[in-house]
């Protein structure tokens, strides 16, 4: 018979267990954290304040700059803590919740990726028609389908989530509340937790990821049968190969996290891949998106001014 226990709490075992590195890593990722953090910030300022960039497309920029402050928050600070402190513990409410918002926002960066993809496909293959079938509705309407279906996912592994009865471990094999380590946790039945994730959190990170991937292929394939001049074929291919470089790294470990079953040694795998995705993607998706873009680089420069010339008077 498993000892059941009424959970209060969970211990979260950090991203690893050998103690001499973690003031340094502390240092590397609250270094990582700033840039995120002062390189979307100043996107998702620029989009707002520059009429020149209130475009399809910065419009969208703006929404993943917000999500990747909001999605590495969600994770990054209780690890920073986590770094320095001996109590390493998180409340059970404050477990699920973490979950819950990092499913929700992980799950709208997938289909704001998605979205991204399809707006640069009708921009490059259908640039006449651009202006009509990205209007400003369309884009509102895509945008919060987005965050609307990302929300429901996320509700729906919380929810299953918080049904579990847990067994008197409390310590969590990661360096935030997700599905996977909770349910090692658990006792009885998860099948149905286990299925949810694999097949539908599974769904939820294929179908956009080979969406995203036709998008940008068919954008190559119409470049090189289309494109007469050398240096315009040069500079899409280049943003296209930049941008899919963001998708590969976001989906490839959200995807090989999600569908791969759970084993001992893969909870340990999964805390080094998370990383990945959830710290890494948000801090590379402002360098990639924005220094390559002459737009914003601009906007970013106008604004810069403006605040000179204001301090300065």
């Amino acid at each position: 018979m498993l000892n059941q226990t009424s959970v209060s709490e969970f211990i979260l075992l950090g991203v690893t267990d050998i103690q001499e590195p973690q003031p340094f890593l502390f240092v590397i990722f609250l270094a990582i954290y700033f840039v995120n953090v002062a390189g979307n910030g100043a996107i998702l300022t620029v989009v707002i304040s520059d009429s020149r960039l209130h475009l399809p497309m910065y419009f969208f920029l703006g929404n993943l700059a917000c999500l990747d402050v909001c999605y590495s928050t969600v994770t990054l600070p209780k690890m920073l803590e986590n770094f320095i402190s001996t109590n390493k513990a998180i409340s059970y409410l404050g477990c699920i919740s973490q979950l819950h918002f990092f499913h929700f926002l992980g799950t709208t960066e997938s289909f704001l990726l998605a979205v991204m993809a399809l707006d640069r496909f009708v921009a490059i293959c259908l640039p006449l028609r651009y202006p009509v079938i990205m209007n400003p509705q369309l884009c509102a309407l895509m945008a919060v389908t987005a965050w609307t279906m990302a929300f429901l996912h996320a509700l729906l592994h919380s929810v299953m989530t918080s049904r579990l009865t847990f067994c008197a471990s409390n310590q969590i094999r990661h360096f935030f509340c997700d599905v996977k380590p909770l349910l090692e946790l658990a006792c009885g039945n998860t099948e149905l937790n286990l299925w949810l994730l694999n097949t539908v959190t599974g769904t939820v990170a294929t179908v956009p990821f080979f969406f995203t991937l036709l998008s940008y292929l068919y954008i190559i394939i119409y470049l090189f049968l289309k494109t007469h001049s050398c240096s315009m074929l040069h500079k899409a291919l280049s943003t296209c190969a930049s941008h899919f470089t963001v998708v590969i790294l976001f989906f490839a470990p959200v995807v090989i996290t999600y569908i791969r079953p759970a084993s001992g040694n893969s909870m340990d795998q999964d805390r080094v891949i998370a990383i990945m995705y959830s710290v890494v993607t948000p801090v590379l998706n402002p360098l990639i998106y924005t220094l390559r873009n002459k737009e914003v680089k601009s906007a970013l420069n106008r604004l810069i001014k403006r605040k000179l010339c204001l301090g300065k008077t």
